[in-house]
């Protein structure tokens, strides 16, 4: 973002539910590795810090900086046996310019504990997605999510499971995660879209955070009232969305 940051009151069960919901969607356990690499500047590292602990799986901790590097990203998952982890959509095709680099036995020896990549924090390409699996698709049958949602709705609110022999126009952001609405409003209104139809998406439910730190007028203007369910808030995004049909 830019500007001056944002401080945003999130509550502890958007938290839960959040990390609950990615563990029983995508079935995390104690035999899991999650590799903890994303600074803790970044909502995005909430998954990583916390989710492992709630299932008794267990958590890598990639040196300070290695974030930035491919190589070390690789060598750590070989050598801790990861079972997931996390690309910034920038960062995700530096990762395979490098694991294309690596003779095939020895990237899939690498890769092999690999079983979900998720992806998250700016637009997915498709071209990611295609070059994601032609080269651990393949390799060890490891998935891609594309995650989203913005941080005054507890970090991620959608997914969509990106399938390996389908050609996307663009990446769908999906369906909204459990206990979690997502309205596609007109413009300036509390008028519902037709399927098809742009308008701005809107977020409901226990992720919806209290609002920000000490700026009431903000938070007024962005977290209104719902209005399909009584005594409930939600969150105007600003973001342009549309239901596929």
């Amino acid at each position: 973002t830019t500007g001056k940051p944002k401080g945003v009151m999130i509550e502890h069960h958007g938290v839960l539910n959040r990390l609950q919901w990615m563990q029983q969607r995508y079935q995390v356990g104690e035999r899991d590795v999650i590799l903890q690499k994303t600074p803790f500047t970044f909502d995005v590292s909430v998954w990583e810090l916390f989710g492992w602990a709630t299932v008794g799986a267990s958590v890598c901790l990639l040196i300070p900086g290695g974030e930035k590097s491919p190589e070390r990203i690789l060598e750590t998952i070989g050598r801790y046996g990861v079972t997931r982890t996390h690309f910034v959509p920038t960062m995700l095709p530096a990762f395979l310019d490098y694991a294309e680099q690596q003779p095939e036995h020895e990237l899939a020896e690498q890769t092999a504990s690999l079983v979900l990549v998720s992806a998250s924090g700016e637009a997915l390409p498709q071209q990611h997605v295609s070059r994601f699996y032609q080269t651990f698709g393949r390799l060890n049958g490891a998935g891609l999510v594309n995650l989203y949602g913005p941080t005054e709705a507890t970090v991620e609110v959608s997914y969509f499971d990106c399938e390996p022999d389908r050609a996307y126009a663009a990446i769908p952001i999906g369906k909204p995660v459990r206990n979690t609405r997502l309205y596609i409003l007109k413009e300036g209104t509390e008028q519902l879209q037709p399927v098809g139809v742009a308008g701005e998406l809107c977020i409901a439910g226990v992720q919806v955070a209290r609002g920000y730190l000490n700026r009431p007028e903000l938070t007024a203007e962005k977290f209104t009232a719902d209005p399909f369910v009584a005594g409930e808030r939600m969150y105007r995004t600003g973001d342009l969305a549309r239901w596929m049909p």
